[in-house]
């Protein structure tokens, strides 16, 4: 293939990948479902509760918890353990802010530890060295679906008296060892964002083999109410986090479809895999052999410029070119604006040090370093897929001209 499409050549694509999101007569029918029933409202209708007990049972647990979006997941997770004021939560440097911010929104002190230099996970290792005797948990987030090692952090999390809460934002269909992710911890977390891998627009979900703190979140996420008790019976202080039925009832044909989606984006995500290793520099997100399925939430990839011969931002501009969608990656938690001063962290938290003076530097280096590829280049056939390869080829072959 000739010349770079950013000077000029023809692209590798001109064809659209497929369009995400993916709807048809399912979600149609139960939007309309719901209309003509009236009852809009979880506590009225049926949907929220059906998507509950059907994504409960995907993960082979009693009913989730279905809520308003990932980040009062995590809240309803950590408020359901009893985290609060005083306490200490480690959570990775490369995420996105809400894997934090939920921490400061019950009061409590995130901790920033730095990542696996291969998976972008969180260090186990580091994690052990964090504990002090105000930790109270750990989130471990499955970064772009690869889980975090859940062996060891489960032990570690045994141990030494932690909760463990996985943030599975991106691992939607993720396991390992077998098992399904949010399973493995105290309480697991889901988003159904617009680019989530199942998505309502937005709306989150808690998952847990412990049937008390299903019953503590779902009661924190309706103001304190307990099934069965006065509407105006508020047992503890909660918050309004409940998801609305058309949210359920578009949850509910996601969730149909997902398994198919799964293995299409499995498959392709193997065979990318494979032909990005055998091009100079680039280095696709390591695979643990526990990890026995990926979810894919996009598709990672890090370069060395050194080897490659050109720059991340340079490479990546010169993929849109070339008809590739890819996104730009998490900015290192430490480094995000409302983290990074000793002020920034706004009125509710001013006695917190803020995150000036952490050093993650293996954050900062993946973080520099990943090509984030959007979950539509997995959606197509093989070839679809592997336009990827192809694209990164051609840039790599004329790095030099675009390095000029």
């Amino acid at each position: 293939m000739g010349a770079l499409a950013i000077t000029g050549g023809p692209p590798v694509r001109t064809r659209p990948y497929p369009r995400w999101p993916v709807w048809d007569g399912a979600e149609r029918q139960g939007l309309i479902d719901v209309l003509e029933s009236g009852d809009w409202w979880a506590t009225e209708g049926t949907k929220v509760a059906a998507f509950e007990a059907a994504f409960g049972a995907f993960h082979g647990t009693a009913p989730a918890v279905a809520c308003t979006n990932g980040t009062h997941a995590i809240e309803l997770a950590l408020s359901a353990l009893g985290v609060g004021e005083g306490d200490e939560v480690i959570v990775p440097g490369w995420t996105f802010l809400a894997t934090a911010s939920a921490v400061l929104a019950l009061g409590a002190d995130p901790v920033l530890v730095d990542v696996d230099p291969t998976t972008g996970c969180i260090d186990p290792a580091l994690v052990e060295a964090a504990v002090t005797g105000r930790t109270a948990a750990v989130v471990a987030v499955h970064l772009a679906g690869h889980p975090a090692d859940l062996d060891t952090l489960t032990e570690l999390s045994r141990r030494q008296q932690l909760a463990l809460v996985e943030d599975c934002a991106h691992a939607h269909g993720s396991t390992w060892r077998g098992r399904p992710v949010a399973t493995w911890g105290d309480a697991g977390t889901f988003s159904f964002q617009a680019s989530k891998l199942m998505t309502a627009g937005e709306g989150g979900a808690m998952v847990s083999r412990q049937d008390d703190l299903l019953a503590a979140a779902k009661s924190f996420s309706d103001d304190g109410r307990r099934p069965g008790e006065w509407f105006h019976s508020h047992v503890v202080l909660g918050t309004n986090a409940r998801m609305t039925e058309w949210q359920g009832a578009v949850l509910l044909a996601q969730l149909g479809r997902f398994p198919e989606q799964q293995h299409r984006r499995s498959t392709n995500a193997r065979l990318l895999d494979e032909r990005l290793r055998a091009i100079p520099g680039v280095h696709p997100q390591a695979r643990d052999p526990r990890c026995t399925d990926q979810g894919h939430h996009g598709y990672l990839a890090f370069v060395d410029e050194a080897e490659f011969g050109a720059s991340r931002e340079a490479i990546r501009f010169a993929l849109l070119e070339e008809g590739i969608p890819v996104a730009v990656a998490y900015p290192p938690v430490h480094r995000i604006e409302a983290f990074a001063g000793k002020d920034g962290l706004g009125p509710r938290r001013r006695g917190h040090p803020g995150f000036a003076d952490v050093q993650l530097p293996v954050t900062d280096r993946l973080s520099g370093a990943a090509l984030w590829f959007k979950t539509a280049v997995l959606m197509g056939s093989p070839d679809d897929a592997l336009d990827v390869a192809v694209a990164l080829a051609k840039i790599q072959r004329h790095a030099r001209e675009l390095g000029a």
